[in-house]
C-alpha cells in the first residue's frame, strides 16, 4: 500500500492511497464467505457455492463493493498511522480507481488535529477577590440555618409578608386551562419571590378562603414564556416562628454547645467557600489570558459538528425535559435566533480551542492521569450526575466515555500547571497561593470544573484523538 498526504490548510488533509489488489484478498475472501452464508442456489449446498458461479449469478461488482468496505477502515487507519496524523472525526472517503486484479485507489478527507505553539505563559497575571468573611457574611449564615429550623402555626387572620401559605394555582392562556397548569395544596413564602411574579402582591391580605386573580409570565411547562391569567386561592395561612439565637439554638442546629461556637465554625466554612471561589477565579481568568496568547486554527467541519451537537442536545434532551421548545426558550431569553446562532458558536469555539491548547500542554508537561485520579474525577462527576458511583462507571465503561473523563483530569492538571507559574494577586495586592497544601487533589479538581465550565458540552471527537486521553497510570 502506498499513500500521500496532500494538506488542504492547518486543519484538514486529503489522504491519496493506493492498494495492491493482492492486498484486497482476505476481504475478498471474507466477501465470499459472507454471501455464501446469505444466499441459495440450486444443486449447491448453502455455503458451498463456487466463486465464479457467485459472480455469475450475482456478479463481481457485489463482491468488489463488499471487499472494499471490509477493507477500506484498515488501508485508511494504515494511511493515518503512515502519515503520523492526528484525525479528528470520521473521513470523507471516495474511491477514485477500482480495477479488477489491477488496483483499489481512494482518498480520504479528514480534520486533524492543528500544530499549536505555546509561547511563555509565566508572565501571565490575573487578579481575583480578595478572601474577607465579615460579621454581616456570618449573620446571614446562621440566619439561613435559623430560617430552617422555622416553625410555622395556622393563623386566622389576613395573610402578609414572610407567612406561609397554602394555595391552589390555576393557569389559563387565552381562556382555555392549561393541562399542566393546575396545582394545588401547594405551600409559598410569601415574598420568597421563587414561583410567578405577581404572586406575592396577589396573596398578601388574604386571609383562608380568599382568592384572586393575576397576570404573569409562565416560567416553564407548555405555555412558557406565554402571558396567562393566574387564580390562586388561599387555603390556609400560617405564621413563620424563627427560633431564639441563643445557645439553645446552637446545640439544636449543630454539633456546638454555644452560640459563639457555632459562629466561629460559620466563619471557618465562609472562609473555606470564598477560598474555594478564589481559586476557581483565579483558574478561569488564567484560562482567559492563556487562550488570547495562543492561536489555534479551528478545523470547520469539527467546529460546524459541535454546533450541531449542542444544539441537538439542548432541543432535545434540555428543552424537552423542561417542557419548552426552542423558540419557547429564545423567547425567555429575549434572543433572536441568529443571536442564539452566534453565542453557540463561541461557546463551541472556546471549548475545542481550550481542549486544543491544554492538551497540548499536558503533552509538553507528560501529564499522565493516575487511575486515583480517574476514579476521584468519577465520584466528583457521579455525584452531580445524581447517579451512585457503580451506576455512573457502567454507564461511563458501556458508553466508551473513558477516554473523555481521563481527558478532563488531564487538561485540569495542565490548567493547575499553568495556574501554578503565573502571577496571581487578590484585589488586597496580596500575592495568592494556590498550590494544594493538603494534597487532597483540590486544586486539580478546582481546576477540572474550571476547565469544564470553559468547554460547556465536552466535544467528543475532540476528547477521543487527545494525545494524553489514552494514557493512564497504574
Amino acid at each position: 500500500m502506498k499513500s500521500a498526504v496532500e494538506t488542504l490548510n492547518p486543519t484538514r488533509v486529503r489522504l491519496t492511497v493506493e492498494v495492491p489488489f493482492e492486498e484486497l484478498k482476505p476481504s475478498l475472501d471474507a466477501a465470499y464467505r459472507k454471501i455464501n452464508q446469505q444466499v441459495q442456489v440450486p444443486g449447491f449446498r448453502k455455503g458451498k457455492i463456487p466463486a465464479r458461479i457467485i459472480d455469475q449469478r450475482f456478479g463481481r461488482g457485489a463482491v468488489l463493493e463488499e471487499a472494499v468496505n471490509d477493507a477500506l477502515p484498515k488501508f485508511y487507519s494504515d494511511a493515518v498511522s503512515e502519515g503520523e496524523l492526528s484525525p479528528l472525526g470520521q473521513p470523507d472517503v471516495d474511491i477514485t480507481e477500482l480495477k479488477d486484479n489491477e488496483l483499489l485507489t481512494f482518498t480520504a478527507e479528514v480534520d486533524i488535529r492543528p500544530e499549536i505553539e505555546i509561547p511563555d505563559y509565566s508572565g501571565i497575571a490575573v487578579t481575583v477577590d480578595a478572601i474577607e468573611v465579615s460579621d454581616e457574611d456570618v449573620d446571614a449564615s446562621i440566619e439561613r440555618l435559623r430560617e430552617r429550623f422555622a416553625s410555622t402555626t395556622v393563623v386566622e387572620r389576613a395573610a402578609t409578608d414572610g407567612d406561609v401559605v397554602k394555595i391552589d394555582l390555576e393557569a389559563r392562556v387565552d381562556g382555555e386551562v392549561l393541562e399542566d397548569g393546575v396545582a394545588t395544596g401547594v405551600n409559598y413564602t410569601i415574598g420568597s419571590g421563587q414561583m410567578l411574579d405577581g404572586l406575592d402582591e396577589a396573596v398578601t391580605g388574604l386571609e383562608a378562603g380568599g382568592t384572586a386573580t393575576f397576570a404573569s409570565e409562565l416560567k416553564g411547562g407548555s405555555a412558557v414564556g406565554q402571558e396567562a391569567e393566574i387564580s390562586v386561592a388561599v387555603e390556609t395561612v400560617s405564621a413563620r416562628e424563627l427560633p431564639a439565637l441563643d445557645d439553645d439554638f446552637a446545640q439544636l442546629a449543630s454539633q456546638f454547645d454555644t452560640l459563639e461556637e457555632l459562629r466561629e465554625d460559620s466563619r471557618r466554612r465562609l472562609a473555606d467557600e470564598k477560598k474555594y471561589q478564589q481559586a476557581t477565579e483565579a483558574q478561569e481568568k488564567v484560562l482567559e489570558a492563556l487562550l488570547e496568547l495562543v492561536e489555534v486554527p479551528m478545523p470547520q467541519k469539527l467546529l460546524a459538528d459541535e454546533i450541531q451537537t449542542r444544539k441537538h442536545n439542548l432541543e432535545h434532551h434540555q428543552l424537552s425535559q423542561l417542557g419548552m421548545d426552542i423558540d419557547a426558550y429564545l423567547a425567555l431569553q429575549e434572543k433572536t435566533a441568529e443571536e442564539f446562532d452566534a453565542e453557540l458558536r463561541e461557546q463551541a469555539e472556546k471549548g475545542i480551542r481550550t481542549q486544543f491548547v491544554l492538551d497540548e500542554i499536558a503533552k509538553r508537561e507528560n501529564l499522565n492521569v493516575s487511575q486515583a485520579e480517574l476514579t476521584e474525577h468519577l465520584m466528583r462527576r457521579a455525584q452531580s450526575s445524581g447517579m451512585s458511583p457503580d451506576q455512573f462507571a457502567k454507564a461511563v465503561v458501556e458508553g466508551g466515555q473513558v477516554p473523555m473523563l481521563v481527558g478532563e483530569v488531564s487538561r485540569g492538571k495542565a490548567l493547575a500547571t499553568v495556574v501554578e507559574s503565573v502571577t496571581v494577586t487578590d484585589s488586597n495586592g496580596e500575592p495568592v497561593s494556590l498550590e494544594d497544601e493538603d494534597e487532597t487533589g483540590v486544586e486539580t479538581a478546582e481546576a477540572v470544573e474550571a476547565v469544564e465550565a470553559a468547554e460547556g458540552e465536552a466535544p467528543a471527537e475532540v476528547a477521543e484523538a487527545a494525545g494524553t486521553s489514552e494514557k493512564t497510570e497504574d
